[in-house]
């Protein structure tokens, strides 16, 4: 029983809460809107710091649950309070024309993106599924779920159908669903005169944004140009003068010079700092090293961190802004923003030639001979490997297609079946939101991804045409991310040998690294972790990855932002457990529902140039399309809106009928073939777990799981 208890006794550890408890309670001061900012955007700041106070100060003084269903609604229940407070922390930072404080600003934001992230993950280790469902906490709390407008029509519909009713007034099953579809599609007004108002109003500020933002770069330029002309060269001398000191004192107390920093470990940065001669000690590194651990020089790091970010709240928290009426820069904050940067980088060149002149005074005086002189080395710059990926197709460009494209709506009423003991079907939203939250957040954001659950690798699973691809593109594009194409038939033929092999594999991560955030694709992914290979493709050798990629695979680590997205529609050919352990993150993609369906039919033909009128009966087109991938349906839109049928339609407006020909050429995904999938995907480690779960059995799997092999992975799937 105390097993249990300390299983579901906390949320989250409590230092990282604490932070960002203690990063709300400062910034609340700092960044309060002056009297210039629009109103809006003062009272969203204001309410998302109250409600995320509020939060966090509940998260801390929480009780132990002993009960695994209980500890789910609680990290539920946090999970869509934090989605709330970030919409608002997103707008009023939207809204923000202030460069500098929009800077600060997103700190705060990205804390609470980070946060999110963390109770996605305790989600996912609770319930043992990547999708989860909350329409009952949404309703508990009194939010307006996505696509409320549409809701409320269909209860209008609903209760005018129960009128019908109690009127004894019959109607067909056609003209049902005609008038469900009409609440499905509720004619909106026009905008009023306010709404239009408050459009403009937030055009003009994004205008203003792009102006400020403009204008500070520009000074931003002249002011670095300026102090490196007025202050580098003498920054230069002091830190060359203070090392050589140190070169000196190290020698006359221990009889040899020291061993240069490496840059990893800070550099000249851990041997000099600006202090007065009282308080100077110029002690060996050797001898400063010894004294620190590893643990120990990460906590200064994220000391210095801490205390970097103090200190600029500390500024916008007593600046006086009553003469800022515009919201334009600070210069003398940028100046001194500047000169630290300015400094670094100073540091960076002075620490080469130090190294080399310490290099030089060792061989002058210990006698030291060189030896044989080497020969020379072929210096390969970033531009020539980054040349070199494209000429080989292993870089490419990404698609222009953003998560928004991949259409899916909500699952309004998840929580209905779970509590009749039935698994409910994700929905193509909830696929879009799953591959957010693992992809597009971590890689969008370099402190989100330190914050967020590592994940090295993540398989999209599901048949021909429900945009696996797409939504591989769709990341790439949301956080420009290059796209490197490591899919067995790409890399066919290409540097053949073993170390030819080698070599790709470390021109393409270390370009992935150099130049993140990256995202490597392998289409096919089940070919890498072939049971057999088959006949016709053994002259490929589609399993010459696996082994080198592997090993590259555990070589990422936190501060890489770089994600492997394998596709497949057939993973029953490969190797379960080498699958498994390969990749972290397996998202199995479903077919889609009708109302899914309804919204895909609508959007296709309204983007290829047709027009949605009461002629095109949409709910009798999404009826037949059952068991179509979206794949499918854009085939069929384009294959009605030839340019000349798009030209006839103002004055011939689409039909149903016209769709039904091209559909009957389309072989659907059987039922059959989703049930393979959903088999496969239970032996899966996680998969296991939930059907555990789901039979009834006690909700201990997952502190003593079964034995699963190679593909069983503790916490996390690091």
């Amino acid at each position: 029983m105390n097993q249990k208890v300390n299983l579901w006794s906390k949320v989250v550890r409590e230092k990282p809460l604490k932070t960002l408890q203690k990063f709300c309670d400062e910034s609340r001061q700092w960044a309060q809107p002056t009297c210039f900012d629009h109103r809006t955007y003062k009272t969203l700041w204001s309410e998302a710091h109250e409600e995320l106070s509020c939060v966090l100060a509940g998260e801390l003084s929480e009780e132990p649950v002993r009960d695994r269903g209980k500890f789910f609604q609680r990290l539920a229940t946090l999970y869509v309070l934090y989605l709330q407070i970030f919409r608002k922390l997103e707008e009023a930072y939207d809204q923000s024309v202030h460069p500098q404080k929009r800077r600060v600003m997103r700190q705060l934001l990205e804390g609470v993106m980070g946060r999110i992230l963390e109770l996605k993950s305790e989600m996912v280790e609770n319930d043992f599924s990547e999708y989860h469902y909350m329409d009952d906490i949404i309703q508990d709390l009194k939010l307006i779920p996505p696509l409320a407008v549409r809701m409320s029509t269909l209860e209008r519909s609903i209760n005018r159908e129960r009128k019908t009713k109690e009127n004894a007034i019959t109607i067909t099953p056609h003209q049902a669903a005609v008038t469900i579809q009409k609440a499905m599609n509720p004619i909106l007004p026009n905008p009023s005169t306010l709404k239009l108002a408050v459009q403009n109003n937030e055009a003009n500020r994004r205008m203003r944004q792009e102006e400020y933002e403009d204008d500070y770069q520009k000074s931003t330029s002249s002011v670095t140009e300026l102090l490196w002309q007025l202050e580098g060269q003498e920054m230069k001398d002091i830190m060359k003068d203070q090392i050589r000191q140190w070169f000196i004192e190290c020698r006359d107390a221990t009889g040899s010079f020291p061993d240069y920093p490496e840059e990893e470990d800070g550099g000249s940065a851990l041997i000099y700092a600006d202090k007065t001669p009282e308080q100077k000690s110029w002690e060996p590194t050797s001898r400063m090293m010894a004294t620190k651990d590893r643990s120990e020089k990460e906590e200064m790091k994220e000391k210095g961190k801490r205390n970097k970010g103090k200190a600029k709240k500390e500024v916008w928290k007593n600046k006086d802004e009553s003469k800022n009426f515009s919201q334009r820069h600070e210069m003398e904050l940028l100046k001194e923003e500047k000169r630290k940067v300015i400094k670094v980088e100073i540091r960076k060149e002075v620490d080469e030639v130090m190294r080399q002149e310490l290099a030089n005074l060792k061989l002058a005086v210990d006698k030291e001979k060189s030896g044989k002189s080497k020969g020379a080395v072929k210096v390969l710059t970033l531009k020539s490997l980054f040349e070199e990926l494209v000429q080989q197709k292993l870089l490419k460009k990404a698609d222009h297609v953003k998560l928004k494209d991949y259409l899916g709506d909500y699952s309004y009423l998840g929580t209905t079946p779970l509590q009749s003991g039935i698994e409910p079907k994700p929905s193509l939203s909830d696929v879009r939101q799953v591959v957010a939250l693992y992809a597009v957040l971590p890689l969008g954001s370099q402190a989100v991804h330190e914050k967020a659950p590592l994940v090295k690798s993540m398989l999209l699973v599901g048949p021909s045409g429900v945009g696996k691809k797409m939504l591989v593109h769709a990341i790439c594009q949301e956080t420009g991310a290059n796209l490197f194409d490591l899919s067995p038939s790409n890399v066919s033929g290409k540097y053949p040998g073993k170390s030819g092999l080698q070599m790709m594999l470390q021109m393409v991560f270390m370009v992935a690294r150099l130049m993140q955030p990256s995202v490597i694709w392998i289409g096919d992914a089940e070919k890498m972790f072939y049971k057999n290979v088959p006949k016709d493709e053994k002259e490929l050798d589609p399993k010459r990855l696996t082994k080198n990629l592997s090993e590259i695979l555990k070589s990422i680590k936190g501060e890489d932002c770089v994600l492997i997205v394998g596709t497949t529609n057939d993973p029953q050919s490969a190797e379960l457990e080498s699958l498994c352990e390969f990749y972290n993150k397996i998202i199995l993609i479903p077919r889609s529902d009708y109302a899914s369906r309804y919204l895909i039919w609508r959007e296709l033909i309204r983007d290829n140039g047709g027009e949605v009128t009461s002629n095109l009966d949409l709910s009798f087109l999404t009826k037949i399309s059952e068991g179509c991938t979206p794949g499918h349906m854009v085939k069929v839109v384009r294959c009605v809106l030839s340019e000349h049928r798009i030209q006839q339609v103002p004055r011939r407006p689409l039909t149903a009928s016209e769709f039904v020909s091209p559909l009957a050429g389309v072989v659907p995904e059987f039922q059959d073939e989703e049930e393979a999938l959903k088999n496969w995907y239970a032996k899966t480690p996680l998969g296991k777990r939930r059907c555990s779960a789901f039979l009834g059995k006690e909700g201990r799997d997952k502190e003593t799981p079964q034995k699963e092999g190679k593909g069983g992975r503790k916490k996390g799937q690091k």
